[in-house]
């Protein structure tokens, strides 16, 4: 579980203009709420934030610091500017630590090195799962390993490291592939389908832009 704080500050600052003023100082508006409670506008500076995103990434629990309440929240969304990639805005959502949430966790694969069939490629199919829990045992990470899996044999859901773990209900079917291994040659990469960007709603929303 996480034990760091992570810093933040309550605004009176709503709005686009106000708000990109405050980025300006180097600061993330930001907002957190939860069901069944107050919405709290705030700030983190920049720097804090990048580098408690690095450490624990999107997916893990965190604790904020929040006017000396200690606050535990899990990231729900991040936007980013198109341009510059800088984030512009954080949905914290506010967690109850008694009461299980849903959440989708990245899957890493290892032990790709070790693969004894070769050439060969690795194709991941599953690159996230669907999990519920209490916030104090989301997994700091889901790992396959790939290792020993050839082209008949897939690595699939039950063999991630999480399952079987009965503080975590995994929301997939157990059979279901997370990786395979496929000659590079039989192997056609897709173009990626073209997105869209979405324009933000406002209420913590037009600020986001």
């Amino acid at each position: 579980m996480v034990t760091e704080k992570l810093k933040v500050e309550t605004r009176e600052e709503i709005g686009k203009n106000k708000v990109n003023k405050i980025r300006k100082a180097e600061y993330i508006p930001g907002v957190i709420y939860g069901k069944d409670q107050n919405t709290y506008h705030v700030k983190i500076k920049e720097n804090e934030f990048y580098k408690t995103l690095r450490k624990f990434g999107r997916s893990s629990m965190l604790n904020l610091d929040l006017d000396g309440e200690t606050v535990p929240v899990i990231i729900k969304e991040i936007q980013s500017d198109v341009i510059n990639n800088k984030v512009v805005h954080v949905d914290f959502q506010k967690l109850v630590m008694t009461e299980k949430i849903k959440m989708n966790i990245p899957i890493n694969l290892i032990g790709k090195d070790n693969i004894k069939i070769q050439p060969s490629m690795v194709v991941q199919q599953l690159d996230e799962i669907e999990i519920e829990c209490l916030p104090g045992d989301i997994p700091e990470v889901i790992e396959g390993d790939v290792s020993n899996i050839d082209f008949k044999t897939p690595l699939l859901v039950k063999n991630l490291n999480i399952f079987g773990n009965e503080k975590i209900t995994i929301l997939k079917n157990e059979n279901d592939a997370v990786a395979i291994l496929v000659e590079p040659s039989r192997y056609t990469e897709e173009e990626p389908a073209e997105t869209t960007e979405e324009t933000p709603e406002e209420t913590a929303e037009d600020e986001k832009e």
